[in-house]
């Protein structure tokens, strides 16, 4: 149940932020900027110092309700594993790799492997995939996962790379599950401004929000 649990946490927020820096701190404070204006799926990559760490300090920092913990540019099971014994709920990478996938199966833990092509999203899928990266989304686009899900309207896909608050009702409305977005949410926080990341959470929630709600009429 917690996989699954995990899977429509992500899906109902419809946003997940892909948290890179330079410290601990800074990654810290940009995904808490992130969480206080609503978008509860926090990605901190394995490209940031002690990203187990930071991990662990958002664990016991935030409320389990507004935080959906997960880790990104996780290549291979060794890194996966560090990062669920560090309390990632969601592992992420930007590309498939079986071990990964055999180890996330193994502790029932979602695994959202980049692909680029219906071979790769299909081999991810037959790997127990629940949900699969679509990336880069900037080369791909958002008529890309309308084209994929005619044949397989069951994949359930998730641009990232690309994604901006100009094109998130887009991919939402294409079939997206959810969207990923990194620097465009993030870069205000980056650089200081904490403000500026929680009122550009706030409009990515909102921006999701309106694309479905569009698409009920």
């Amino acid at each position: 149940m917690k996989k699954f649990d995990v899977l429509q946490r992500i899906a109902e927020c419809g946003v997940v932020a892909v948290v890179r820096a330079n410290t601990e701190e800074q990654a810290i404070n940009i995904a808490t900027a992130c969480t206080n204006g609503g978008v509860k799926g926090i990605e901190v990559t394995f490209t940031v110092p002690g990203a187990d760490n930071v991990i662990k300090a958002l664990k016991k920092a935030i409320p389990h309700e507004k935080i959906i913990l997960g880790a990104g540019s996780v290549l291979d099971p060794e890194t996966a594993r560090a990062a669920i014994l560090a309390g990632a709920e969601f592992i992420v990478a930007p590309s498939f790799n079986e071990g990964v996938a055999k180890l996330c199966n193994r502790y029932q833990v979602p695994y959202i492997p980049g692909t680029q092509t219906v071979k790769e999203i299909v081999t991810a899928m037959e790997a127990g995939c629940d949900v699969i990266k679509v990336f880069p989304g900037d080369m791909l686009g958002p008529v890309f996962i309308k084209d994929v899900r005619g044949p397989l309207p069951y994949a359930n896909l998730m641009p990232s790379g690309g994604v901006n608050l100009e094109n998130a009702g887009e991919w939402i409305k294409n079939g997206a599950v959810c969207i990923s977005s990194g620097s465009h949410l993030t870069k205000p926080a980056q650089e200081g401004d904490l403000a500026g990341t929680e009122e550009r959470a706030k409009l990515y929630v909102e921006a999701v929000a309106k694309a479905r709600r569009e698409m009920k009429k």
